[in-house]
């Protein structure tokens, strides 16, 4: 049953729809404060490729689950459920609306659900030899040790991939997802603007975050260690930048599949959060 003083407003839709600036302007409205359910925006340093909100962006609203996990570790969804859970109960416990914005699906489903999810440890020798696979190959292996979990999968998804391989092989199969309720009054909101409107948005925020430093950011991790495959492993703009200081593609290449990427993906998005029923779509954000 939902505890009538604990509020969640979640935000979801896809890339470049708009859910950062709404977040903020509920939490101003309604004396909100925000966490993020996003799987790249939580590394420290993953900053203009992720569209990490600025402090100024934020306008004075507290924000939480940001740069919180080092890229040279992994971190996984039980990681983010587990201090995301804290943090929502931590704004309630002030008084305050607990706002969840992110594309990330399993980030949100895992904090609205309360999945329990397998305690299996990450397994480092499988990883190395899961890590040069190609997400074809990985989601076919998936398909193998379990079709039921590779029919609901990001098949695209490296990371999200070798992870249902990692709890299969562990378990026999990926456990179906038991849920945990929230005990919570939530509102979930989807943004759902024009595809075509989406494709050019997407197109400009790319120009925009590359005249911002975007390479020189990805310059930077890679100075810090990173390998060019741990790069590449965080998908979309760091893997097609990384491809592209290696001289693997050229700079036109690069904002083509780019472009094209993550368009992609935000439909991807679409199409993951189009699942769940308790979404109220085609939200206006500027009302």
């Amino acid at each position: 049953m939902a505890n009538k003083g604990k509020k969640l407003i979640v935000i979801v839709g896809p890339t470049a729809s708009g859910k950062s600036d709404l977040a903020v302007a509920i939490a101003k409205r309604f004396g909100g404060e925000v966490v993020s359910a996003d799987s790249r925006q939580v590394y420290r340093g993953l900053d203009i490729g992720s569209g990490k909100i600025t402090k100024r962006e934020m306008r004075g609203v507290p924000h939480y689950l940001l740069g919180v996990a080092s890229p040279k570790r992994t971190f996984t969804v039980a990681q983010y459920q587990k201090l995301a859970t804290r943090a929502t109960e931590q704004i309630w416990q002030r008084g305050k609306v607990a706002i969840l914005v992110g594309g990330t699906g399993f980030y949100i489903q895992a904090v609205v659900d309360g999945l329990i999810l397998p305690a299996v440890l990450p397994n480092q020798e499988l990883r190395k030899k899961l890590n040069i696979k190609t997400p074809a190959e990985l989601f076919k292996l998936l398909k193998k040790l379990d079709p039921k979990r590779a029919g609901e999968i990001d098949r695209h998804n490296p990371r999200r991939l070798i992870r249902a391989i990692e709890i299969a092989q562990a378990l026999g199969r990926v456990p179906g997802l038991q849920v945990k309720p929230l005990g919570a009054k939530i509102l979930m909101i989807g943004l759902n603007p024009n595809l075509a409107d989406l494709k050019k948005k997407i197109n400009v925020r790319l120009a925009k975050r590359l005249k911002q430093g975007m390479l020189a950011e990805v310059k930077k991790l890679r100075a810090s260690g990173l390998s060019w495959h741990k790069l590449e492993d965080f998908g979309l703009e760091y893997r097609y930048l990384a491809q592209y200081l290696q001289g693997k593609i050229s700079r036109p290449e690069m904002i083509e599949k780019l472009e094209r990427e993550i368009y992609h993906y935000a439909k991807r998005q679409f199409t993951w959060f189009k699942r769940d029923k308790r979404i109220i779509w085609s939200i206006n954000k500027k009302n």
